[in-house]
């Protein structure tokens, strides 16, 4: 099996889906909660490119934010919070308990707090010279 392993340092979003599609399979399989849906909220400029937004999934009550970036030059405006607030309704609507979500001590951890979150746990040395953060925010539905 090991001269099957194909190694890639650039791998297609195909590939990745795939992956994904493979793990969700057997999550549902393990757990029995076949409730999983992906979402994304974005910001485009004038040629409809993405530049910014989040994105993530729910699934068995739970909402997880993968990704979230404004851009640099649009910080400050607000966007964050209408971004989180939309994920948050979002949640809420498709029932979830909880939101989980990972950060950097460069990111965006102070941002999180003041919305609620509470960090749960962290990695020290990801990336080196840093700490990685994995914030939760329980919600007043449930499942």
């Amino acid at each position: 099996m090991q001269d099957d392993l194909v190694f890639d340092t650039d791998p297609g979003h195909d590939d990745m889906r795939a992956l994904d599609d493979l793990l969700y399979e057997f999550n549902m399989q393990a757990t029995g909660h076949t409730d999983g849906e992906l979402y994304g909220i974005f910001l485009r400029d004038e040629n409809g490119k993405v530049i910014g937004g989040a994105d993530g999934w729910t699934w068995g009550a739970t909402c997880y934010v993968k990704n979230l970036i404004v851009p640099e030059t649009m910080r400050g405006q607000g966007l964050g919070t209408k971004l989180m607030d939309r994920i948050e309704q979002e949640a809420v609507a498709r029932q979830c308990a909880l939101i989980v979500l990972e950060t950097h001590d460069f990111q965006a951890p102070e941002f999180y707090r003041r919305r609620g979150y509470v960090a749960t746990g962290s990695v020290e040395d990801y990336p080196r010279g840093h700490r990685n953060f994995t914030f939760v925010k329980r919600l007043g539905t449930s499942r």
